[in-house]
């Protein structure tokens, strides 16, 4: 079959594929352990019977059994992924024997250690294509940039290839790498890597049937492989519902909305395709006309006075005042009101420093904007949340007024207390931008202005220019330095503003006592101070070293007025009379 007579078959309808290799096998055989793709060689019986059985329940497409092929090859070896591929490739055709069925050639995502994956995918595609294959479905992917590489190759080597490429999302429609499943999907078909586009795995028949309805299904071919449902785990097994008439049922009313390809994912056997088929082809299915939920009428916005401040070239002033360690927010609210007073525009509040436990950043942000009237800014580090709590806190911020936040990766917990409190790294700060950029397109009225954080002291600082580039392209707008207390940092600043095209808040913070310089030269990562500085503070009384800190950071602040574009003056130790102040002497 070519890729002319494959594309008749979308006259008689939606396309069906098959269902879950892997699930479906480990339940035959009560093989746990072992990797369905290596059942090629010791139970090539079993993996014939289960594509039969898929075939003879209706579907008019099947995938090789090599979706784990790309991490064996990287495992084991390049011959022994081709010769799991050969007898892979063998018995489809055997279980096809002559039907008009397509086969696609089958790509999971690249698992376990690092490896040249690129490689080890260009050779696995083309040692598919000296078999034969024509077909290609990439599936489960988090990302697109292995598929984009592997597709331009193909369409180089064969222009007769198709190429479905699948995303695993999760219900909200971001994949695992914190991408938007439809971004990456229209970006791949836009630009002629794709034949059609969509999603399978993690989530269910509804959930997917749900984020359809967002699509402009039209547009391009869409195809949507769900798991049989919501998994749970008992005894140690993941384990599926069995209802393959809901299964079909959604199905059936993703292709009323234009769905082309339509197939299972875990957990679903030949029974959930034979009710899908028979939901398919059993009857007229009535197209629905419906205008994307992406395309409704644009949303009122609220104002950010701080991010139209600052867009529009003004001076803006913002100070972090770090939350209270207990319960008492009565004097914190105090000093937030001086600071309004003295004309911060944004108070900033970090999240847990030095992973620190502290009175939540989200929470007083929201209390103070509410009841201060002043913007806010709470830091979200990346250590604390997952996925789904970032998108529930952001939503929280979003209702409360709060359209500012800080994104950092979050300092590690300490290693004395690994045994008890452990970190969340679901993803790093340019993936929850990008995250967060995603959500204030298609979820929130008014989008978020993300900031970032920007190490002037660092040693390799070319090293800190490219992160802070990647940041900009994943939708940070604005950077905040940590702060500058020697020449050069200033010097890296004027760098930074010199080559980055974004706006940068110089930070600036005064030194409170000799024990405090001693600390941030000794402790502070990301911290900078000389020598000479911290012997300036020895053997003063409190009040001279307050004198002193603030004189410092006003001549630095001085240095660096013509390389920024707002200060982000830094509370030491609850000290708001000091950054007052620095904010009368600044504005």
């Amino acid at each position: 079959m070519n890729k002319t007579e494959f594309l008749r078959n979308f006259e008689q309808g939606p396309l069906l594929f098959d269902g879950a290799m892997g699930t479906c096998y480990a339940a035959l055989s009560g093989n746990l352990t072992e990797r369905c793709e290596v059942a090629n060689r010791t139970n090539p019986e079993l993996i014939r019977r289960i594509l039969g059985d898929y075939i003879d329940a209706g579907c008019r497409a099947i995938k090789t059994n090599t979706f784990g092929i790309g991490p064996i090859a990287a495992e084991f070896g390049r011959e022994e992924a081709f010769d799991l591929t050969d007898r892979a490739w063998a018995i489809a055709q055997e279980a096809v024997d002559g039907r008009d069925i397509a086969i696609f050639a089958d790509f999971g995502p690249p698992t376990g250690e690092d490896a040249d994956w690129e490689a080890i995918y260009l050779d696995l595609a083309n040692h598919f294509l000296s078999l034969g294959a024509r077909f290609f479905l990439f599936e489960t992917f988090p990302d697109d940039a292995l598929i984009r590489a592997v597709a331009a190759h193909l369409r180089t080597r064969e222009p007769d290839v198709y190429i479905v490429a699948s995303f695993a999302v999760f219900p909200d429609g971001f994949t695992g790498a914190g991408l938007f499943g439809k971004d990456l999907a229209e970006r791949l078909y836009d630009d002629g890597l794709a034949d059609a586009v969509g999603f399978n795995c993690v989530s269910g028949p509804g959930h997917l049937l749900r984020l359809v309805e967002e699509m402009d299904t039209a547009r391009y071919p869409l195809t949507i492989m769900p798991n049989a449902g919501y998994p749970t785990t008992v005894g140690g097994r993941t384990i599926y519902g069995n209802n393959p008439t809901y299964f079909a049922d959604r199905m059936r009313e993703m292709a009323a909305r234009g769905v082309k390809l339509l197939g299972g994912c875990c957990g679903t056997d030949a029974d959930y395709i034979r009710e899908t088929a028979r939901a398919l082809y059993g009857e007229r299915i009535t197209p629905i006309s419906a205008v994307p939920k992406a395309a409704e009428a644009a949303k009122s916005q609220r104002e950010n006075r701080f991010r139209d401040k600052l867009m529009r070239g003004e001076r803006v002033f913002a100070v972090e005042f770090d939350s209270p360690l207990d319960s008492d927010i009565e004097r914190y609210m105090a000093g937030a009101a001086e600071l309004k007073a003295a004309g911060a525009d944004i108070i900033t509040i970090a999240d847990c420093p030095v992973a620190r436990s502290r009175m939540d950043s989200s929470i007083v942000a929201c209390k103070v904007h509410r009841e201060l009237g002043i913007d806010t800014l709470p830091h979200l580090t990346c250590r604390d949340r997952n996925l789904n709590a970032t998108r529930a806190l952001l939503l929280g911020l979003s209702a409360e007024g709060v359209h500012n936040v800080l994104i950092v990766t979050g300092d590690p917990i300490p290693t004395a207390e690994r045994d008890v409190v452990k970190s969340v790294y679901n993803f790093n700060s340019r993936m929850l931008a990008r995250y967060i950029r995603q959500l204030s397109s298609d979820v929130f009225r008014t989008p978020f202005c993300i900031g970032g954080a920007l190490n002037v002291n660092a040693t390799n600082f070319d090293a800190q220019l490219r992160l802070a580039r990647e940041k900009v392209e994943c939708g940070i707008e604005m950077l905040f330095t940590q702060p500058i207390m020697t020449p050069r940092g200033a010097e890296n600043l004027r760098r930074a503003k010199r080559e980055l095209d974004v706006k940068i808040l110089g930070g600036i913070m005064p030194i409170v006592s000799h024990r405090n310089a001693q600390f941030i030269s000794s402790e502070l990562q990301g911290m900078d101070i000389s020598a000479e500085t911290v012997e300036l503070f020895l053997d003063k009384s409190k009040e001279e070293c307050a004198r002193l800190g603030i004189e410092l950071a006003l001549e630095m602040a001085e240095r660096i007025a013509g390389d920024i574009d707002g200060y982000y003056l830094i509370t030491p130790f609850s000290r708001t009379d000091m950054i007052v102040e620095i904010l009368g002497k600044l504005r």
